[in-house]
């Protein structure tokens, strides 16, 4: 089963991966396979996906965090055995920008949801307690709508400025709707860039929740 929500922003001291690691274990002759990858997206979370999902394997679950923006899923095991406690490792790190798959190929004895629950969520945390984190810097939410004319130098500045990233898009008839995740430190002139491209035809709305 698959599931997915919104979140409030991160809290101020949050960290990231500063590389890819993995760890494997058996359990009740059941292997099990945690990978854990450093994301910056959705789109690189499916790449990832893609390449690190064993087909061969009984069940690929996963758990992923970016920003304000979290998935995760069972890939058919018992709903709430796998992909929720691999989230809660995450989530137990402080970490933002990361996806953790659990691999599992069966080895013929039954563990039970309770058993299940521990084996992905303990082989999750055991691989990030052996990563090599880094702090990353605060963030928060906000959009803008931007008219088909500003939309492209909009952007990419607040992009290749390193201000914000773009975390998702909504066309209508006048423009898109740009969901960003910000650097705190940068709000202020990441709203300022904003009004200045567009020459004031359009301003950032930073998310209730943004710190004042």
């Amino acid at each position: 089963m698959r599931h997915h929500a919104n979140q409030p922003g991160p809290p101020p001291q949050m960290f990231v991966l500063k590389n890819q690691i993995s760890l494997e274990q058996t359990v009740k002759k059941s292997r099990f396979l945690a990978i854990a990858i450093p994301v910056d997206s959705e789109t690189a979370v499916k790449m990832a996906l893609a390449e690190h999902s064993d087909p061969s394997a009984n069940h690929n679950c996963y758990a992923w965090r970016v920003g304000n923006i979290y998935r995760f899923n069972d890939d058919g095991e018992p709903s709430g055995t796998a992909g929720k406690p691999i989230f809660q490792a995450i989530e137990g790190r402080q970490l933002d920008k990361t996806l953790v798959i659990v691999t599992r190929w069966f080895g013929g004895v039954l563990l039970g949801a309770g058993g299940l629950v521990r084996a992905y969520g303990g082989t999750a945390a055991a691989c990030l307690r052996e990563a090599e984190l880094e702090e990353t810097a605060a963030s928060i939410g906000g959009t803008v709508h931007l008219s088909f004319q500003d939309l492209e130098i909009v952007r990419a500045k607040l992009t290749s400025a390193g201000m914000a990233r773009v975390m998702a898009e909504q066309f209508d008839h006048e423009g898109c709707w740009l969901t960003l995740d910000i650097i705190e430190k940068h709000a202020e002139d990441a709203a300022l860039l904003i009004t200045n491209l567009t020459r004031g035809r359009t301003a950032l709305k930073l998310d209730d929740n943004a710190a004042e």
